[in-house]
């Protein structure tokens, strides 16, 4: 009822004073975040080996401690699965995402914290809900209940104690009680790890609720709800929930899906919100139904350092705090975490589109670019390219995959190869390819150089995947559903080669 979401509103109004201050004073906040972090592991075993009692200042911080990447903290983070305490984060630690990454086939273990699950992970679910219904104050969310589709997990295999899976999983079995009143389908049904056998237990389970939101990434949900109009039999999602009227989305950009979701939910009471939510981190959240960056939620127990992109590959690189970041600027993002995470470098790069409030959008990935000719090509570019070709020819994807073709020998021009699974084929699959081209040459410049009279770059090459080839090429890796996303972009030939040899043989 929309009574519901007034008293919600009203519940939170503590909450939306301190977001408020937030915005208002950035600086202030973060540096509280920082000496919180430091002051909790000063007693850790990396509090002892970089003296975090002694340090005053965040240059001091940024001076005495070194970034770091999974590699370097992956011996760490083995010790803290097999039960050993305080060594990044003080005590035990329960939980620990499992994240396939998208530039490499071996998985990575995020420690999850039970600080981080409060501060973090927790608080941003509430805090969705918060923007919502200050956005939409007539909503009738809680009227109804809201769809996750969560992944699995399981013991590890070195500790028992210890559970590896999905961070949507470990979410899952951490909200409180009275979140399991207003959510399906039940645990046991969103935790099941045969994602197919997933798929058809939550159509028959949900297709009886009053469903009002959904939570997850655009890619597989968009694989439930088809399976949930073809169990129901169906034309679109409104008559099966006619009371749907958000999705909390994130994980993957939304730009290659979003005309799908209209077609799918065509309900003029629908809203989409954007996420910044990963494994090391609940990050950001689209405050604003009408502003397309979403709000750097600085309060979460993280505090943020940016590396501009054109420092990356510097040995001692420019960081910057959030009082520094410029708007338009692609940055490295850097995170000291309540997980035990110290400065390090998650992989995703963002832009600010404001500050005061620092309102970021993602674009892309510090290792998922094609740069093989000099073209520094994000997936930021890619998939906006993707979006406005659709838009005007009326095609629509499922999913998308490019990377380069090298120069040899016999040739002597390199050229992008993008392999395009569609939902709806353009008319005109060529005219296609060349406007997806010219729209790449209209948001990178350094892509249209390389294309200019095609002196170095051809135009890309579009190989139509048949229907299904992402789904198998994932199930073939063991990662459907969950937290796995299928890479945007990669530098070398590996994914490339392996969709085309699934391709050929479908």
């Amino acid at each position: 009822m929309a009574v519901l979401s007034t008293l919600y509103s009203l519940f939170n109004l503590r909450r939306s004073a301190q977001v408020e201050k937030m915005r208002e004073q950035p600086e202030k906040v973060q540096k509280r975040q920082l000496f919180n972090l430091l002051n909790e592991a000063e007693d850790t075993e990396w509090g002892s080996r970089y003296n975090f009692s002694t340090i005053h200042s965040i240059a001091e911080f940024q001076h005495r401690v070194p970034i770091q990447t999974y590699d370097d903290v992956k011996p760490y983070v083995e010790r803290m699965i097999k039960g050993e305490k305080n060594v990044l984060w003080r005590g035990s630690t329960k939980w620990f995402a499992k994240s396939s990454g998208t530039t490499s086939d071996k998985s990575k273990f995020i420690p999850v914290t039970q600080d981080a699950l409060d501060t973090c992970h927790l608080q941003g679910g509430k805090d969705i809900l918060m923007f919502f219904t200050e956005n939409v104050p007539d909503s009738r969310v809680f009227s109804g209940k809201m769809l996750t589709l969560g992944g699995s997990h399981q013991a590890s295999e070195f500790n028992n104690e210890a559970r590896v899976g999905d961070l949507s999983s470990i979410y899952l079995e951490n909200v409180p009680f009275v979140a399991e009143l207003f959510r399906t389908p039940p645990t046991n049904i969103a935790l099941i790890e045969d994602f197919e056998e997933k798929l058809k237990r939550i159509a028959e389970v949900a297709v009886e609720e009053n469903v009002t939101s959904i939570l997850g990434v655009p890619s597989w949900n968009l694989v439930l709800l088809r399976h949930i109009l073809e169990y129901t039999g169906k034309s679109n999602i409104t008559e099966v929930w006619p009371n749907l009227e958000m999705f909390a989305h994130g994980g993957i950009s939304f730009k290659p899906y979003r005309e799908q979701y209209k077609k799918l939910i065509p309900s003029d009471r629908m809203h989409y919100i954007e996420t910044y939510n990963a494994s090391e981190g609940f990050f950001a959240i689209q405050d604003d139904m009408n502003d397309k960056g979403m709000l750097l939620m600085l309060d979460y127990g993280i505090f943020y350092e940016f590396i501009p992109m054109t420092e990356i590959e510097k040995e001692k690189p420019k960081v910057l705090s959030i009082e520094e970041v410029e708007t338009d600027v692609n940055y490295a993002l850097v995170i000291t975490t309540n997980s035990g995470l110290w400065r390090y470098m998650i992989g995703d790069t963002i832009k600010f589109t404001s500050t005061y409030p620092h309102k970021i959008v993602i674009t892309g990935r510090t290792t998922q670019f094609i740069n093989a000719f000099g073209e520094e090509v994000i997936v930021n570019n890619t998939n906006e390219a993707m979006r406005i070709a659709c838009e005007k020819t009326g095609a629509r994807i499922t999913n998308y995959s490019a990377a380069p073709i090298f120069m040899t020998e016999k040739r002597a021009k390199g050229r992008h190869q993008w392999m395009v699974e569609f939902d709806v084929m353009p008319d005109d699959m060529e005219a296609f390819a060349d406007l997806l081209d010219k729209e790449l040459q209209g948001l990178n410049s350094d892509y249209e150089a390389k294309r200019f009279h095609s002196v170095t770059l051809n135009r890309l090459e579009l190989i139509v995947a048949k229907g299904g080839l992402f789904h198998q090429w994932m199930k073939e890796k063991g990662k459907l559903g969950g937290q796995h996303k299928v890479p945007r972009l990669a530098n070398h030939r590996k994914y490339m080669d392996s969709l085309i040899e699934l391709n050929n043989k479908i």
